[in-house]
């Protein structure tokens, strides 16, 4: 599946802007976790952004890249804004389709498994002649995450654990929509069911540091958590990624895990 993820607004254009916040900024923290999600946790999954810093774009750059690109689904990101009474969560196909399109079962998906995961109004399924959704050639999709105009939809945007809760809100549609493989899962070790590779992100005698660790992993887009293990009789806590019953795969998630900032990783057989 070629997505190409659009987080909207950026550089001269701040979108909107309100409670000490700008929507240029909130739609590329999300799409970047978003991004990592879906890289980090499904096979067969190519990700091309808009944008991946504070640049200025247009709309028409947009469009152009992504069908030049092929791409099988076309993702805006947005925030809101109206009065301050105004709140919850939208999301957009182009007017012209109906209820019967391939863009329109895709928006069900999607709207269904964000709504589980932001804690937003939900205002419905809704339709536009946005310029994102009108000139692509293949499905697309505008979402509207909450009002940054009312404060307390803004309150929920300034926290990290939200942002990343609405970029797994997407993943999940996304992988419903396009039937997406999951990467070779954790397995438990089960004795004789033969050799596994467990992957630590960090060992630490500390047990804050470690939940530390993991909330850091975890807001990249990892599934980790914190195990404890008994070295010569001294405790240590240690930030557990996955295990993996295939090397090549633990090596793989080990040179993802350094990429994104993680150093402290190893493979424990």
């Amino acid at each position: 599946m070629k997505l190409y993820l659009d987080p909207g607004h950026g550089g001269r254009d701040p979108g909107a802007k309100g409670n000490g916040l700008s929507e240029k900024d909130i739609t590329l923290d999300i799409a970047l976790r978003l991004r990592e999600i879906l890289l980090n946790n499904y096979e067969k999954v190519e990700v091309k952004l808009s944008r991946t810093s504070d640049i200025t774009k247009s709309l028409l750059a947009r469009s152009n890249e992504a069908n030049a690109w092929g791409a099988d689904f076309y993702l805006s990101i947005h925030m809101n804004a109206a009065d301050r009474s105004a709140c919850g969560y939208e999301d957009f196909i182009y007017s012209g389709l109906s209820n019967s399109s391939k863009a329109a079962k895709f928006q069900k998906m999607i709207h269904d498994e964000v709504i589980k995961m932001n804690g937003l109004k939900d205002r419905g399924l809704k339709k536009a002649n946005f310029h994102v959704l009108r000139e692509t050639t293949m499905p697309a999709l505008l979402t509207e995450n909450g009002f940054i105009s009312n404060s307390q939809d803004a309150a929920l945007m300034k926290q990290p654990s939200w942002r990343q809760n609405v970029a797994k809100g997407h993943a999940n549609g996304l992988a419903i929509a396009f039937q997406l493989q999951r990467k070779s899962s954790p397995v438990p070790t089960i004795p004789n069911l033969g050799t596994s590779y467990k992957i630590i992100a960090g060992s630490f005698r500390s047990l804050n540091n470690a939940k530390s660790r993991v909330a850091d992993l975890q807001a990249k887009g990892f599934e980790a958590l914190v195990e404890t293990a008994n070295i010569s009789g001294d405790t240590w806590y240690r930030a557990q990624v996955g295990v993996y019953s295939n090397r090549r795969n633990a090596e793989q998630q080990m040179a993802h895990l350094k990429k994104s900032g993680f150093k402290d990783v190893f493979i424990i057989t």
